[in-house]
């Protein structure tokens, strides 16, 4: 260990890094990395109303997502269909491609996780993650963050 084991930012940062070189290799080439698989699971399980409720609900500025979504369309994973109700209205929703993509995600990140959190007992990964959603939620509360695209800005405003 090192004399910034104590340090909680460093601690933070070297298990954030970890997850997201993980992660990044998971998703692999999927358009839109981690954005694209958040995407793809909303229009798999979630179903958004409308394509502007899935850039609210992901916290994704409209135009970043219509990029992404390209990128998801061309790649056969999504498509963009008339809401019923009202022709103006875009629904997002999986393709059979797209659902069988998921499912492959979904287990490669299950090992991608499973990998970050190996030095952990099983018990003690179940506390981890709860106290981290418990203390995610508290931060959210006291400094909300309106989007992932105003977080990523945070943090790269704040690099030196």
């Amino acid at each position: 260990m090192t004399a910034l084991e104590d340090d909680f930012g460093w601690t933070l940062g070297v298990v954030f890094r970890a997850f997201v070189k993980a992660t990044n290799q998971a998703v692999g080439d999927l358009p839109g990395g981690h954005r694209g698989y958040q995407i793809l699971t909303a229009a798999t399980r979630d179903q958004p109303e409308s394509q502007s409720a899935l850039c609210q609900q992901l916290g994704i500025d409209r135009t970043v997502m219509t990029y992404l979504l390209d990128d998801l369309e061309r790649a056969s994973l999504v498509e963009r269909r008339p809401a019923p109700t009202d022709r103006r209205t875009r629904l997002v929703v999986a393709t059979d491609v797209g659902r069988a993509r998921l499912e492959e995600l979904d287990l490669r990140l299950s090992h991608a996780e499973a990998h970050v959190l190996s030095g952990l007992s099983a018990g003690d990964r179940e506390t981890f993650k709860a106290l981290l959603r418990r203390l995610a939620g508290h931060v959210n509360e006291l400094d909300p963050v309106p989007s992932a695209c105003q977080a990523v800005q945070d943090i790269a405003a704040s690099t030196p």
